[in-house]
């Protein structure tokens, strides 16, 4: 997206720049023992932000199996400048340690996943075709091979995995509390944000359950700070899980084609665990 300088700017860039160039040819003068290297920064974790996510991961992990309802939204570039949102409703449910199954609607055409420990399936509806092939014996290795085989990404696979604390703070840079609110699913959350390399993120936390509610992040990789958010909601913890939820008859049903991703990945920021910072 391109904008006009305006002239403060431009002055600001002139000025940067004969900074620069005198910092240029202060470091040709000076000798190797005159300069100096700036150590990283420590990482800036407030106790209570830390606290938060580690009882977001307690309760998550503490279930067997759960059910929710993701709404996730994500902004898309144009050619003429504003981004453009996509939604998409994903019913999930999963059961630890290799079972999940995601029913997707929204913006675009349905899709629906499978996943029972051995193999992984991509379902079409419309389009009545299926993709199966094996698959490894964990959910969170499902999950990466998911994307580096066929470029499949569900936008809140980081609660899904086993250790969601791992998955979130890993590589943190900041982590701080911001305040709470009652604005997100009808309940009270505690609002945290995490900054890494990578990216910015804000975590509602539910107050009394400590199940998130909502994610939104931006990615520092991201020229244009293209913004992603995933709510989750009508959570339920150990649901009874048929025998059979993990396979779909009409998948079975449907004609084969390969598990591959349907063009190359996008070059795009990296969220947690090496996933891309969108859906696919």
């Amino acid at each position: 997206m391109k904008q006009r300088p305006c002239i403060r700017a431009v002055l600001l860039a002139a000025s940067l720049a004969c900074v620069v160039g005198a910092q240029a040819q202060q470091a040709r003068t000076d000798g190797p023992a005159q300069r100096t290297r700036v150590a990283p920064a420590a990482p800036q974790l407030e106790a209570k932000a830390m606290d938060l996510l580690r009882a977001m991961s307690g309760a998550l992990t503490g279930a067997s199996s759960m059910m929710f309802t993701a709404v996730a939204s994500y902004e898309t570039p144009t050619a003429i400048g504003p981004a453009l949102v996509f939604s998409t409703i994903s019913e999930v449910l999963v059961q630890r340690p290799d079972k999940l199954r995601v029913i997707t609607s929204g913006d675009g055409k349905a899709s629906e996943y499978y996943y029972d420990g051995k193999t992984f399936a991509a379902f079409a509806p419309s389009e009545n075709l299926v993709a199966i092939a094996p698959a490894p014996p964990t959910l969170d290795a499902a999950l990466e091979a998911a994307f580096k085989n066929a470029a499949i990404y569900f936008p809140f696979a980081d609660v899904l995995g086993a250790d969601p604390f791992k998955n979130l703070s890993e590589g943190l840079t900041k982590a701080f509390y911001v305040g709470d609110s009652r604005a997100v699913d009808g309940t009270t959350t505690d609002v945290i944000a995490v900054v890494s390399d990578e990216l910015f993120m804000q975590i509602w936390i539910g107050a009394d359950d400590k199940l998130p509610r909502r994610l939104r992040a931006t990615y520092r990789g991201d020229p244009l700070l293209l913004r992603h958010q995933v709510d989750l909601s009508k959570w339920r913890l150990d649901p009874v899980v048929a025998a059979d939820a993990f396979a779909s008859v009409n998948a079975a049903n449907a004609r084969r084609i390969p598990l591959a991703a349907p063009h190359a990945a996008p070059a795009s920021p990296k969220g947690k665990g090496g996933r891309p910072a969108k859906p696919s």
